[in-house]
């Protein structure tokens, strides 16, 4: 009964870590970043603080899905 608890909510937290990473940008945005990247300098940018929030978290989610890996591997 434990297991299958844990299984699913592994299940439910690697889909919300595919999910997050994909929202994302990239680091490299190619020739459309570039030529974006002058309006940002000129307008500012609120995507960053975007950006930040995504990244904590990812890592939120990455560390809770270790452990339910973790746990699913002692069960």
């Amino acid at each position: 009964m434990a297991k299958t608890i844990v299984l699913v909510f592994q299940i439910i937290f690697a889909i919300g870590l595919i999910t997050v990473i994909l929202l994302q940008s990239g680091k490299s945005a190619g020739l459309s970043g570039s030529i974006a990247g002058g309006s940002e300098a000129l307008f500012g940018s609120k995507s960053k603080g975007v950006d930040a929030l995504l990244s904590k978290i990812t890592g939120y989610v990455a560390a809770v899905f270790l452990l339910l890996t973790l746990a699913l591997a002692l069960l």
